[in-house]
């Protein structure tokens, strides 16, 4: 059934609650893929076209954001290489949602892992959701996990 799964992560604890139902999914469904994904967002550090235009100003968005995005994903990778599927990792560059669609449909991706933070009201109008847009947006199912609430430190 499946065969391909895409993980985001953000670098947060909460996001890495996924972890379980990750392993699960490689056993229960012999998938053959496990990628772990994080995706920087410049417009979230760049905030002007001059920023854009200003080499500086980019290396330093490399340097501050997309550098430990890889680290910590490759991190990732290497704490999953146990398992029976291939284990890959990829830092993205872009919108969140976007990318993280785009990136699905290229590498034929069957379905989605990720945490949602479970957040409501007007802390959600504000913040927006990434897991509820892959949810409208994605054409593949998607699978969330709800983090734990407080006190939750991480595998």
């Amino acid at each position: 059934m499946y065969k391909k799964v895409m993980v985001p992560l953000d670098g947060s604890a909460l996001a890495e609650c996924v972890f379980p139902h990750v392993e699960a999914f490689v056993e229960g469904f012999k998938l053959s893929d496990v990628i772990f994904v994080r995706v920087v967002d410049p417009d979230k550090t760049l905030s002007s076209a001059e920023d854009y235009a200003d080499l500086a100003r980019l290396a330093e968005f490399e340097k501050l954001q997309t550098s430990p995005a890889k680290k910590y994903i490759q991190k990732i990778r290497e704490r999953f290489n146990h398992m029976s599927a291939s284990v890959h990792s990829e830092v993205l560059e872009g919108r969140i949602a976007d990318s993280l669609i785009e990136f699905a449909d290229k590498k034929g991706v069957d379905v989605i892992i990720i945490a949602t933070h479970g957040r409501s009201g007007a802390s959600r109008w504000l913040m927006g959701s990434i897991a509820d847009k892959l949810i409208r947006s994605a054409k593949i199912p998607v699978f969330i996990v709800r983090a734990p609430v407080a006190g939750w430190k991480g595998l």
